[in-house]
């Protein structure tokens, strides 16, 4: 009778596990995990760079060879005013693929399956916003590149670009928590890639990206003139001329800060919720 009894117990210690079980893995080990299960998207669907590298050299060559002549006299003169604004309005863009993504994971339950992982849960949007970052510096890289190329040669040399794109990259990824969060909300990619759309065209081409506010009516002007994009635009612009001061600098870190007080905490709430 007690041989009988002991048998169940053997053949469970045979088929359980007996080494000790693996430990938890840190935040920032599952983020950067998470960061490359995004960028591997890439890797399948390789049409996702074309806003990265196609879109910034059509808008680049387009604008400045287009307007150059029209607005400032000279391509080149031009090319030293609109290259920044450009480089702003291409990556502002992007941030709005943080969202589609999300937004793409709740469709297909990927979220109820990072549920049963014992990992950090925000992981899930902090590795999504590193992988941006590489986007980010993507499409930067292929802007300067053909700026450089074409004749474009910030004052303040490569100092003052890589100051242009750090701020820059800390504002995009600071606007990027708004798509994530409408992300979560919305039903499509498509809804939400409108409602962006929507909401980034107006701030962009009503901005001093092409041209000075001083130009426009005054009632459009004063827009301009409060527009958070304008002053990331003059920040840029400025940072890569050596002519920066405090008061220009300010606004987007303040910009910035706002964004990320008011939207990280509610999309972690909602995401919180969604799971």
């Amino acid at each position: 009778m007690q041989t009988t009894c002991e048998r169940p117990h053997q053949t469970e210690r045979r088929v359980l596990p007996t080494r000790a079980r693996p430990a938890r893995p840190s935040p920032l080990s599952s983020a950067i995990t998470l960061a490359w299960r995004a960028l591997l998207k890439i890797k399948h669907v390789p049409e996702q760079l074309f806003d990265v590298t196609a879109s910034p050299v059509i808008f680049l060559l387009m604008f400045t060879y287009l307007f150059g002549g029209a607005l400032a006299g000279s391509t080149a003169i031009y090319l030293q005013f609109v290259l920044p604004g450009i480089l702003v309005m291409m990556v502002v863009m992007i941030t709005i693929y943080t969202g589609v993504g999300m937004n793409q994971d709740v469709k297909k339950g990927v979220f109820d399956r990072f549920r049963s992982l014992p990992v950090w849960r925000p992981s899930v949007i902090v590795g999504a916003l590193i992988a941006d970052v590489g986007r980010y510096l993507m499409a930067s890289a292929v802007i300067l590149l053909l700026g450089v190329m074409l004749g474009f040669r910030p004052e303040n040399g490569v100092l003052g670009i890589l100051l242009a794109v750090l701020l820059l990259v800390l504002f995009c990824s600071a606007l990027s928590w708004i798509w994530i969060f409408l992300g979560l909300v919305m039903r499509t990619a498509e809804s939400l890639m409108a409602v962006s759309f929507m909401v980034l065209f107006p701030l962009t081409f009503a901005s001093n990206v092409f041209v000075q506010p001083e130009t426009m009516p005054a009632w459009l002007e004063s827009f301009v003139n409060i527009n958070p994009i304008t002053h990331l635009v003059t920040a840029v612009r400025t940072l890569m001329s050596g002519t920066a001061t405090a008061d220009q600098i300010w606004p987007v870190l303040l910009a910035s800060a706002a964004l990320l007080a008011v939207f990280s905490p509610l999309t972690m709430w909602l995401y919180g919720r969604k799971q």
